[in-house]
Order: C-alpha cells, then structure tokens, then sequence
C-alpha cells in the first residue's frame, strides 16, 4: 500500500515522502495512529494543503521534545532485583519497570518511548534509548543489581560478577597426602609420626 507519511518515521521516511509499506501495517499501526494517509489523489491534495501547517506543528513537538531532554539525557536509574549467584534475573526488566523508574526521578516519559532492543535478563548496566519525538533521542543508563551497595559498584564501573568470582577463596585447606591409607585423617597421621620418634 502506498503511504504519504505525517511525520519522520526511522528506517521509513520523512514528513511528505509516498513510501509503500504493508498492508497490515498501514491499517493497523499507521493509517489509525494518524502517522501516514493512503496515498491517493484526494490525500495528496489535502496534505499539500496542510503541509505548512504539519511542518510547523512537527517543529514544534521537535522544540517541545529537545527541551524535555535535557531532563532525561544521562539519567541514571536503579533497579533492585532478585538473581541467581551466575547474576540471572529470576524474571526480566519490562518497559514498565524502566517508566516507573524515570518518572519517579521526575523525568515524565511514556511507555511507548523506550525502545529496549530486547529483554535486560542479566544484572549490570545497560543503556537504553528513550525516543521522546521520531527526530529526538536521547540515552538513559538502567542499573540493574541485586542491592543497592552493589549498584554503587557497578555505577563505578565494577563488574561485581567478576568480582565475586576472584574473591580470595582461600581459608580451609585440607591437609593432603596421596600414600594415605583411606580413611585416614593427615593431622593424626603427623601426630603418630611426633610420638614415633619420641
């Protein structure tokens, strides 16, 4: 189906370019959500009409949005948790998880802004991109860890999965002797060697 799209639309094309896309996706995402109208005479008509006035509305959502990423721009936000000891989430972050978290820090985004390129299954810190208009972008870092003091770490650049596996594992070692008889415990064996020569 042929399109004349109403705003920039990424990997598609800007404000007035016909693009042919799906079927499905015209009807269902597109042509509802006023993004694009079908591309037939009358259409083209209408948004030649109106195309100064859908420039300048545009323009201005792009002023409105530039001003409301200064806010959200090189946000941090920390989300606590539940693993396992390999650092698997026993779940995963949702969209929503991440929307609660901006807006509690005052950033005032939606859910339909983040673009989570797939599911934060692991703990660490990851970056996430947040689309408050089709032209603006800006990126917010989501700190997933298991408790607060390990979210100071990681936000200091620590990777506290490679930390905890190089953690000094020394502490009890086991007295080994490869002719001992089976059973036998090393201390007492040293023992009887003391009173042996004595």
């Amino acid at each position: 189906m042929d399109i004349i799209l109403l705003e920039r639309i990424e990997k598609l094309g800007a404000i007035g370019d016909v693009v042919s896309v799906k079927d499905g996706y015209a009807r269902n995402y597109l042509l509802p959500n006023k993004k694009a109208l079908r591309a037939n005479e009358t259409n083209k008509k209408v948004f030649e009409a109106n195309r100064s006035r859908i420039e300048a509305d545009n323009a201005e959502r792009r002023s409105d949005a530039e001003k409301h990423s200064q806010n959200v721009d090189g946000k941090q936000v920390v989300l606590i948790r539940a693993s396992s000891n390999s650092g698997q989430l026993y779940g995963s972050v949702s969209v929503r998880d991440i929307v609660d978290a901006l807006n509690a820090d005052g950033a005032g985004v939606a859910k339909h802004m983040i673009v989570l390129e797939r599911p934060i299954k692991t703990i660490g810190v990851f970056d996430v991109r947040v689309n408050l208009h089709p032209e603006v972008s800006v990126n917010v870092k989501v700190n997933v860890a298991r408790s607060p003091d390990e979210a100071d770490l990681q936000s200091q650049g620590v990777d506290v999965m490679a930390a905890m596996f190089e953690q000094d594992t020394a502490g009890f070692v086991e007295a080994f002797d490869p002719n001992a008889e089976p059973g036998t415990i090393a201390a007492d064996d040293e023992e009887a060697e003391g009173e042996a020569q004595a």
